[in-house]
C-alpha cells in the first residue's frame, strides 16, 4: 500500500461482503483485522480483486523487514524494485530522448514521432493507475484518488494535451513510489526494534563422558529455535540472543536499546538479562527462560505495532472528513466544469489566447484536491511519535493514548515505590521491655525478639515494608530465631497477621489494632514524622512498634519540576496508604507537590482518582503497574514504571516507562506535546497546500503538471515533517 487512502479502499471493499461484521487496515504497520463469518478464501479473494497481495506471517511483519539503504541509493533501489516505477522509470527517459529531439533537431519531422511516444507511455504507465481506479470503484464502490487521476488524464488526452497528460502519468507514479517509500523508512524505524535481536545463538551442550565427566561444545542455531532451559554464550561486546538468567559471569550490561537508560546496569550470577541488550567486558553463561515470541523485546515491538492500530481523535476526524470530502470535490469540479459554458457562455474545451478552457481546469482542481496529504500526515506522525518514545524506553498503547498523554495537566503519584525509592529500611525498634531508644544496628535483645516475631509472619508478603523488616532480621541474624507463621491473612493497606507457638501476632498499622494497643502508652512519644509505624502485637498485647523510613528519589525532584516547567498549569497530586505526617514529610521535600492525600486504601485512591478526573476533567495515575491496578485502571491513562521486570504492566498499564526511572514521565509527555504541534502543522499544511492552488485551479492559473507536483509535495512534505520525530532530541 502507497498511502493510507489505500487503507480506507480495502476497508470498504471488505466491509461489503456477506459475513464481515468489521475490517481494519493499518497502513502503517500494513496488517489486516477483520471480525465475522466471512471465511479467509473470501477475503483473499476481493483482496485479489482490489490488486493487493494478502501474506499470511508466521511472525509479525515487523521481524520480516527487508533492509532498505538511506538515501537517494534507497529510492532508486526502491523504485527499481517495482514492476510499475521501473517501467515509468524506463518511459521517462524515452520521453525525455524525445524531447531532446524535437529541442535539438527542430527542423526534422518529429511531432509525430512525439505523439506516438506520449500516447505509448500513458497507454502503459497509466494502465496500473486505470485498473486499481476500476478495481476500487466495481468493489469498494469509492471515489479514490486513482480515478481522479484517471479522469484528468482522460480529459487532457481529450483536448489533445497529451504532453501534459504523460507527465501527470509519470509524476503520479514517482510521486506514489516516494510516499510509499516515507512510509516503508517510517516502518523500519519501528522493525529496527527487532534487529536489536540477534538472528543466532551459541548454545552450550554438555554430554557425559566415559568417566561420568561431563564435556562441552559450542553448537550455533537459530534465536527462534531456542527453548527455556537452553544455556547460551554471550562473549564480550555482543548482544544477548534471549531473555534469560545469568548462570555464570558477571558484566556490565548496556540496557539502552530497551529501557532508554544510558549506563550499564551491573549484572552478575542470578540476575535477569534481556534480548537485545549489549554485553559488557564480562563473558557470560546465561539461562534461556522465555521463547523468541515471549522476549521483552518482541513483546514490545508486538505492543508498539498494535498501538499503531489505535487511531488518535485526531485521525477518527480525518477519516469522517475524508468520507464525505472526495465526492463533495468531485461534484465541485464538474461544476467548475460545466457550469460557467453552460450558465454564461464561457469556452468548454479552450479559452482565448493561452487561456484554458473550463474543462481543463476543472481537471486541474481534481487533481489539487486529493487528500492523500491530510490522510497519511497524522498516521506517520503517530507511528514517529511511538517508535521514537519505544527507543527512549517509553511505551504508550496507541496514538489516543499519546494523545491523553499530552493533553494531561494532572499526575496522581502513588508515593512508596514512584516517588520513593520503594526499599524502606528500619531506623528503630521500640519495645516496653526495653530501656532505651533501639535503631537497628544496636544489640537489644527486646527489640531483636520484636523484630524476629515481625519476621515469621512477613516472611511471605511481598510488600516493601516487609522487606525491611527481612532485612533488618537478617542483619540481626534473628531471621531463623522463629518459625514461619501459619494461617498468614493479609490486611490490604493495613497490615499483616499470622499464628506464631499459639498466639495471633499482628503486624500493621494502628487502625488494624484495638484502642488499648496504642504507641503513646510505652511512653516513648510519637514517631518521628518522616517514618511509617509498624506496630507487633501478640494476642490482646503490644508488643513494640517498628519504624520505617522510606527516601525520595533521587530524580524525583527533578522530574516534578521538569513537569512543571513544561506546563506552569500542570498539578501534581500525591496519593498514599501511609501516615498523613510522612506523605507530608516526603511532600515538602520534594518541593512540587501540589496537594496530598494520604492514609487511602487502595479503593479509597481509585476514588481520589474519580474526584481529580470529576474536578479537572482528566487525570493520569504513576504507579507501579502491580499495586496501583484499580487506581491505574481508573484513571483515564494509567502509567506503569519498571516495566522490564513486569509483564503485568506492559499489558495493563496505558503508558510503561520500562526503567525504573521517574526522569522518563516528562521526556514522555515532552514527545506527547511535540506529537501534538506536528499533527496540527501538518494538517494546517495540508489544507493550506490544497486551498491555495485551488484557488489557482479555478482561474486556470494552475496546470496539470503543477497539479501533481502540489499533491506528491504536499504529501511528502507532511511525511517528512511528522518523521521528524524520529530525530526529536
Amino acid at each position: 500500500m502507497d498511502c493510507a487512502s489505500c487503507a480506507r479502499t480495502i476497508e470498504q471493499a471488505l466491509a461489503e461482503l456477506e459475513g464481515v461484521d468489521e475490517a481494519r487496515v493499518n497502513f502503517m504497520a500494513e496488517t489486516l483485522e477483520c471480525t465475522g463469518r466471512a471465511p479467509a478464501a473470501a477475503l483473499r479473494e476481493r483482496i485479489d480483486a482490489l490488486g493487493y497481495r494478502l501474506l499470511e506471517p508466521s511472525t509479525p511483519m515487523m521481524a520480516a523487514a527487508p533492509r532498505r539503504a538511506a538515501g537517494f541509493a534507497g529510492f532508486l533501489q526502491y523504485l527499481w524494485g517495482r514492476s510499475d516505477t521501473r517501467v515509468a522509470l524506463v518511459l521517462g527517459l524515452v520521453v525525455l530522448a524525445a524531447l531532446l529531439v524535437s529541442v535539438f533537431a527542430p527542423g526534422q519531422p518529429v511531432p509525430g514521432l512525439i505523439t506516438g511516444v506520449h500516447w505509448l507511455a500513458i497507454a502503459v504507465a497509466g494502465y496500473p493507475i486505470a485498473n486499481r481506479a476500476s478495481r476500487s470503484a466495481i468493489h469498494a464502490r469509492r471515489i479514490t484518488m486513482e480515478l481522479l487521476m484517471t479522469t484528468a488524464i482522460a480529459g487532457a488526452v481529450a483536448i489533445g494535451a497529451s504532453g501534459e497528460a504523460v507527465t501527470v502519468v509519470l509524476l503520479y507514479t514517482l510521486g506514489e513510489a516516494l510516499e510509499g517509500y516515507s512510509a516503508a523508512r517510517s516502518r523500519d524505524s519501528l522493525r529496527g526494534l527487532l534487529k536489536l535481536r540477534p538472528d543466532e545463538a551459541v548454545v552450550i551442550r554438555t554430554h557425559a563422558g566415559s568417566g561420568g565427566d561431563g564435556h562441552r561444545h559450542y553448537v550455533q542455531m537459530p534465536v527462534v529455535e531456542l527453548e527455556p532451559g537452553d544455556r547460551v554464550l554471550v562473549r564480550s561486546d555482543e548482544r544477548v540472543p534471549a531473555d534469560g538468567r545469568i548462570v555464570v559471569g558477571e558484566s556490565g550490561i548496556d540496557e539502552a536499546a530497551i529501557t532508554g537508560e544510558s549506563l550499564p546496569v551491573s549484572k552478575r550470577a542470578g540476575d535477569d538479562v534481556y534480548a537485545g541488550t549489549i554485553n559488557g567486558h564480562g563473558t557470560l553463561e546465561v539461562e534461556v527462560t522465555s521463547r523468541a515470541e515471549e522476549f521483552t523485546i518482541s513483546r514490545i515491538a508486538a505492543l508498539v505495532e498494535q498501538a499503531q492500530a489505535q487511531r488518535s481523535p485526531a485521525e477518527r476526524l480525518v477519516d469522517r472528513f475524508a468520507r464525505w470530502y472526495m465526492p463533495a470535490v468531485v461534484a465541485l469540479a464538474v461544476g467548475v466544469a460545466v457550469v460557467p459554458p453552460l450558465a454564461f457562455g464561457q469556452p468548454f474545451v479552450a479559452g482565448q489566447g493561452d487561456s484554458p478552457g473550463w474543462l481543463y481546469r476543472g481537471l486541474a482542481l481534481l487533481i489539487v484536491a486529493c487528500p492523500c496529504a491530510l490522510i497519511i500526515s497524522i498516521p506517520v506522525t503517530m507511528v514517529s511519535a511511538l517508535t521514537r518514545l519505544a527507543t527512549l524506553g517509553v511505551l504508550v498503547k496507541g496514538g489516543a493514548q499519546l494523545d491523553t498523554l499530552a493533553r494531561t495537566r494532572v499526575f496522581a503519584f502513588d508515593k512508596t515505590g514512584t516517588l520513593t525509592d520503594g526499599r524502606p529500611v528500619v531506623t528503630q525498634m521500640r519495645s516496653p521491655d526495653c530501656d532505651h531508644e533501639s535503631t537497628s544496628g544496636e544489640t537489644c535483645r527486646p527489640c531483636d525478639d520484636l523484630v524476629a516475631i515481625a519476621a515469621s509472619v512477613e516472611r511471605g508478603s511481598t510488600h516493601p515494608f516487609a522487606h525491611a523488616v527481612l532485612d533488618a532480621a537478617t542483619d540481626r541474624e534473628v531471621q531463623h530465631r522463629y518459625d514461619r507463621a501459619t494461617d498468614v491473612v493479609s490486611h490490604a493497606g493495613r497490615g499483616v497477621s499470622g499464628t506464631l507457638d499459639g498466639r495471633r501476632v499482628t503486624v500493621g498499622n494502628e487502625t488494624l489494632f484495638e484502642a488499648t494497643a496504642n504507641p503513646a502508652k510505652m511512653g516513648r512519644g510519637e514517631p518521628a514524622d518522616a517514618r511509617s509505624v509498624m506496630l507487633v502485637g501478640a494476642d490482646e498485647r503490644l508488643l513494640g512498634y517498628i519504624e520505617v523510613e522510606d527516601r525520595p528519589r533521587p530524580e524525583a525532584r527533578d522530574a516534578l519540576l521538569a513537569l512543571k516547567a513544561i506546563d506552569s498549569d500542570c498539578r501534581l497530586v500525591m496519593l498514599t496508604g501511609d501516615r498523613s505526617a510522612v506523605a507530608d514529610g516526603i511532600a515538602d521535600e520534594l518541593g512540587a507537590i501540589d496537594e496530598v492525600e494520604a492514609e487511602l486504601m487502595p479503593d479509597a485512591k481509585l476514588e481520589a482518582v474519580q474526584r481529580l478526573q470529576a474536578r479537572y476533567g482528566s487525570a493520569a495515575m504513576v504507579g507501579d503497574g502491580i499495586n496501583d491496578t484499580p487506581a491505574l485502571a481508573g484513571a483515564r491513562l494509567g502509567i506503569a514504571m519498571g516495566g522490564i521486570g513486569s509483564h503485568q504492566a506492559m499489558e495493563v498499564a496505558d503508558v510503561v516507562l520500562m526503567h525504573d526511572d521517574l526522569g522518563q514521565l516528562p521526556q514522555a509527555v515532552s514527545v506527547g506535546r511535540k506529537t501534538q504541534r506536528l499533527v496540527f502543522e501538518n494538517v494546517a499544511l495540508s489544507l493550506g497546500l490544497k486551498l491555495a492552488f485551488l484557488a489557482l485551479a479555478v482561474p486556470g492559473i494552475a496546470t496539470l503538471w503543477m497539479a501533481v507536483v502540489a499533491d506528491v509535495g504536499a504529501t511528502l512534505l507532511v511525511t517528512l515533517n511528522g518523521m521528524r520525530m524520529l530525530r526529536a532530541k
